[in-house]
């Protein structure tokens, strides 16, 4: 085979990943280990996890079922609310097993109604987490319902993220799932503490998908897509190399039977297809070679942990590449993100490991 068809990188982090609780879990989680060497596990469940004892305890519940031949790290963060306890905070960044701390401003998205409502009660832990150097990743979007659902994450960075970048300039930040222009500017545009996740369906799907035909729920996010213009501005950031920016999937699943009700739950599963999803997005970029560093550099460059030792082989393929639709769990399924094109590129484990 052409060696221009064989590309190997090191084993590539998920910054921002849903991994739910009981059969999901289970069901979800070999479609990550299987590819990734580390992920950041979001802590939005029902309770929220909240202490350091609830992370060790989801933290045992994901390392109970990830399969023995995968070797997999997952990355623990506590959900901030006004009550977060600050010792409690630090003593579980200072043991290892706190990594970042998740700002969901209450009612933005799924299961974060024990969000945070107002910013300054929170400054005494955001002041904590400054001097001890952990992360704060932010859903970056207001909810306030006045401000319409496309402009809620430009109105998030004027009102919340600019301001807290003034009072808080040493805090390591986050803008997680960036989806428009907006989020992009601003991210090149601050300083070294300011990095942004990407998304792989924010990367191949804009608003259109989503009343394609009618309504569509399987591709409902949130942060929603987006207009193609600003689809256009994230993969030029995703594709530039630009250290600021790197993968983190929100892989996001939902069974079907939420997703499909009057009320439909925002996320999208994308965990299984992902690398070749973005195999194909960086060649048709021309830029399979700033792949590795959206996928394995930049992000642990941002968090200060090692590069993975470990490497991947992703190899091009004559015919399109085929992953299962839909996953069972338990009576009903999970359907996999659909980027609605051919993928020609999988994965395969690299003979130097």
């Amino acid at each position: 085979m052409d060696p221009a068809e064989n590309l190997t990188i090191r084993q590539p982090d998920d910054w921002h990943l849903h991994l739910r609780d009981g059969d999901v879990l289970s069901a979800v989680l070999p479609y990550t280990s299987a590819h990734f060497a580390r992920a950041i596990i979001m802590p939005n469940l029902v309770p929220p996890v909240r202490t350091s004892a609830d992370a060790e305890a989801y933290r045992s519940r994901i390392e109970e079922q990830i399969p023995g031949h995968h070797d997999f790290t997952p990355l623990m963060t506590l959900y901030l609310t006004e009550s977060t306890d600050i010792e409690d905070l630090k003593a579980g960044a200072e043991s290892g097993l706190v990594k970042a701390v998740k700002l969901y401003p209450a009612g933005a998205t799924t299961n974060s109604d024990s969000g945070v409502r107002d910013i300054d009660k929170v400054m005494p832990v955001l002041e904590a987490m400054a001097a001890i150097d952990l992360p704060l990743l932010c859903h970056g979007e207001v909810t306030d319902p006045s401000v319409d659902i496309f402009d809620r994450e430009a109105v998030f960075i004027e009102r919340v993220l600019e301001p807290l970048r003034k009072r808080l300039p040493e805090l390591r930040i986050v803008l997680e799932h960036v989806t428009t222009r907006d989020g992009v500017d601003y991210v090149q545009s601050a300083s070294s503490k300011q990095a942004a996740t990407i998304t792989t369906h924010h990367l191949m799907i804009d608003r259109n998908h989503i009343f394609k035909g009618g309504i569509r729920p399987d591709y409902f996010c949130l942060p929603i897509a987006k207009r193609s213009d600003h689809k256009t501005a994230l993969r030029k950031a995703a594709t530039s190399g630009n250290p600021k920016f790197f993968l983190g999937t929100d892989s996001a699943p939902h069974p079907s039977r939420d997703k499909y009700t009057s009320c439909g739950c925002a996320g999208v599963f994308n965990a299984a297809n992902t690398l070749s999803c973005l195999a194909q997005l960086f060649e048709e970029e021309d830029a399979l070679g700033h792949l590795e560093a959206f996928t394995s550099l930049n992000g642990p460059a941002f968090y200060g942990v090692p590069y993975n030792e470990n490497r991947i082989r992703l190899r091009k393929t004559e015919v399109p590449v085929t992953y299962p639709a839909e996953i069972q769990v338990g009576e009903d399924v999970i359907k996999t993100f659909d980027p609605e094109t051919d993928l020609f590129w999988e994965v395969v484990k690299d003979d130097t490991n």
